[in-house]
């Protein structure tokens, strides 16, 4: 079995940045995710939506942070094992962990970091006969290539940032757009609804308010999208493609049985260390509650510094750990692949291509 200092349940921005923290403090990290690529719920559900709040990166898109991320973190090396669901945890006799994934790999770990974002997610799907044929080829809950959409008739259903944000991408590479939502009212940001309907007042697209009750699909070719509009009529709505963007419903999935204590499906932590219910298991990012607590990617980031100090502690109990800075500090260089290998504390910081 292998042994490793952590195992860090999931891949994404925050968990990226969590193996840095920890790396800075020279704590090697195994990573587990049970999607098949790096980057979590940015790499799945918005990889080229843009995102303005990374401090120094005025506009970048979530595939690009996701990049970025994963350049940060090659000095340290860590190893991944995507596609795999981490199904249990259990403390050994010497206070360290078993860790065991679906696809029977197994690891001995000194401390566990959940940064499993939602949990295990799945997205609401449409309920009529027709969709389940259709997925991925004409009916999609999420987009991997918008080129794939290019001259297309499209309809678009849900009335969140994710429908109204891919209508305002799509708008101008489509034939046709039509949005559908079951109301006039919108989850999304305000600015952006009223360009959508600045839209589709010139015309460029068209909003429907309605409840899509069926798809004309002969032969397994979508044709058409059935929509029963608030006056009772259905109206048939010519559509390629349809991209339902109803959310997500987020399930703890495994973790919930691990005996962590839990505040209405999200982990409860110590806000000064990140620990959980049990001692020597963390978590950081989305999937944790405390006081005070914000669902950003940046809070997230905050969360994982205070949690690698926290792991490096548990690991080494009584050890103090010192606060170093990377521009400063002689040792965090030479970790970070910036400062040769000598023994000489000020020798001169190698430049890295």
């Amino acid at each position: 079995m292998p042994r490793c200092d952590a195992a860090i349940i999931g891949a994404g921005p925050v968990g990226l940045f969590q193996v840095f923290e920890l790396g800075l403090l020279g704590i090697r990290a195994q990573v587990i995710d049970s999607m098949p690529e790096i980057g979590g719920q940015c790499s799945e559900l918005y990889p080229d939506k843009p995102i303005y709040d990374i401090p120094a990166i005025p506009v970048c898109s979530a595939r690009e942070l996701v990049e970025r991320l994963q350049q940060q973190v090659r000095p340290f090396a860590p190893e991944f094992h995507l596609g795999e669901t981490v199904t249990g945890v259990a403390r050994a006799a010497d206070g360290r962990f078993h860790v065991q994934t679906s696809g029977e790999l197994e690891f001995d770990a000194g401390v566990v970091i959940i940064a499993g974002g939602l949990g295990a997610f799945a997205p609401r799907t449409l309920d009529v006969p027709e969709a389940a044929a259709l997925v991925g080829r004409s009916l999609h809950y999420k987009v991997a290539d918008a080129a794939r959409f290019d001259g297309r008739d499209v309809v678009i259903a849900g009335g969140g940032d994710a429908a109204i944000d891919w209508a305002l991408t799509l708008v101008e590479r489509v034939h046709s757009l039509v949005l559908v939502h079951r109301s006039g009212k919108f989850r999304a940001a305000p600015a952006h609804v009223a360009q959508m309907l600045a839209l589709c007042d010139t015309g460029k697209m068209q909003f429907l308010e309605g409840d899509i009750v069926g798809l004309e699909a002969p032969q397994g070719t979508l044709r058409q999208v059935r929509v029963r509009a608030r006056d009772g009529v259905v109206r048939r709505i010519d559509a390629e493609q349809l991209l339902v963007f109803w959310g997500l419903h987020p399930k703890l999935g495994p973790i919930a049985d691990w005996d962590l204590a839990l505040d209405n499906q999200q982990l409860v932590v110590d806000p000064a260390t990140f620990q959980t219910s049990v001692p020597g298991i963390f978590a950081v990012g989305d999937i944790v509650t405390y006081p005070g607590k914000k669902k950003l990617i940046l809070s997230g980031f905050h969360e994982a510094a205070l949690c690698a100090f926290a792991a490096r502690e548990h690991l080494n109990p009584g050890e103090k750990v010192p606060l170093q800075y990377t521009t400063t500090s002689p040792l965090l260089q030479r970790r970070l692949g910036v400062r040769e290998e000598t023994g000489d504390a000020d020798a001169p910081v190698r430049r890295v291509a």
